[in-house]
């Protein structure tokens, strides 16, 4: 059940990047919205839990550090993608 709240917690936070970053508007990528919620929520979440001194505690600045962290993947995936399409 652990593991089907986290999937379900990282896929909401990919979503609201995309829809943060404007890509709402054209649809969400439900696979992107996984991989960066989970990577994003892995890396921002830990980063900013353990910078602001919480521990691994589930506080709010850890979900401020996944969204800003999936934020960041989205972004990163998106430049990319526009990147190849280009050439």
């Amino acid at each position: 059940m652990l593991i089907i709240g986290i999937i379900l917690f990282g896929m909401l936070i990919g979503a609201g990047a995309q829809l943060i970053l404007g890509k709402g508007a054209k649809g969400i990528d439900w696979g992107l919205a996984i991989v960066a919620g989970l990577v994003g929520s892995f890396v921002g979440g830990l980063l900013i839990s353990l910078l602001s001194g919480d521990g691994l505690n589930f506080r709010a600045s850890g979900i401020i550090g996944s969204i800003v962290g999936a934020i960041l993947i989205t972004a990163g995936w998106m430049y990319a993608k526009g990147r190849s399409a280009a050439n």
